[in-house]
């Protein structure tokens, strides 16, 4: 089997393979890393911002209320990637590609990323193999391949963001979004949610980052849904969530830019 980011190889010497013995294998940290990590950065994100979620926090339990009120949150002083680095310990950012030709890159910004950190997530529309992404994916370099045959469409523009927006504003329930749309704009909402622009590795820069697949549990927090940047493109999924995120292949430094690998094959 094969997992593919079809992803801006135009300016790539060579197409770079990984190799792993079996699915459970593609997996550099468990699932359950992700998640607390993810858990970490959003209920930081949800404090930063308190005063939009009042009405949110009418519906969850007293001690869910508790946990995000105390100590009181320095509320509105903090942006997404203030946020960010003051609990992960670092920053990404969007800026041009230290390779040449190669467009948008993503760079640490500020701090140190920990082997083995979630430092990025891939958003977009999730699709399952049957459904449909034809017009979608026409001359569209966002379209990532999980290794199960999911496709997730990170693209940003055209159809593909109408696309998303359609879905998300779907998929509401009552005062709680199910997911991010603010990754759609030069200002994420989610500062992880820029993966889609995450180059392939040369010759010359070798791969710190690795793709791993990750299904959201249903345990996750309703609230802190709102800033998962992916959406089933059907309502009746009855599976969870899939999302990819970037994950640390050794420690990566401020000023680093953030390489991958495209092609992973599972025998």
């Amino acid at each position: 089997m094969l997992g593919l980011a079809f992803v801006s190889f135009r300016f790539v010497s060579c197409r770079t393979l990984r190799k792993v013995q079996g699915l459970s294998q593609d997996k550099l940290v468990s699932d359950r890393d992700i998640s607390a990590s993810l858990l970490t950065l959003f209920q930081a994100l949800f404090r930063s911002e308190l005063s939009k979620h009042r009405e949110v926090l009418g519906f969850l339990t007293v001690s869910s209320q508790t946990v995000y009120r105390s100590p009181a949150p320095e509320d509105g002083h903090c942006d997404p990637s203030r946020v960010m680095l003051d609990t992960l310990g670092f920053s990404i950012h969007r800026a041009p590609s230290s390779l040449q030709a190669a467009g948008t890159g993503v760079f640490v910004d500020v701090g140190v990323v920990p082997k083995g950190a979630t430092v990025a997530m891939y958003p977009g529309t999730v699709y399952q193999t049957h459904e449909p992404i034809f017009f979608q994916s026409i001359g569209n370099p966002f379209v990532f391949r999980c290794i199960d045959g999911v496709l997730i469409d990170g693209n940003d523009r055209g159809i593909s963001k109408v696309v998303f927006r359609s879905c998300s504003g779907r998929d509401r329930l009552g005062p709680f979004k199910l997911s991010d749309v603010s990754w759609l704009s030069a200002s994420p909402g989610n500062p992880l949610a820029v993966g889609q622009y995450v180059n392939n590795c040369s010759n010359e820069k070798a791969a710190n980052v690795c793709y791993q697949e990750f299904d959201v549990p249903d345990s996750f927090p309703l609230e802190l849904r709102q800033y998962l940047p992916n959406v089933n493109y059907r309502q009746d999924i009855h599976r969870p969530l899939r999302c990819v995120v970037l994950v640390a292949l050794r420690e990566i430094h401020a000023g680093e830019e953030l390489f991958s690998n495209y092609f992973t094959v599972v025998h």
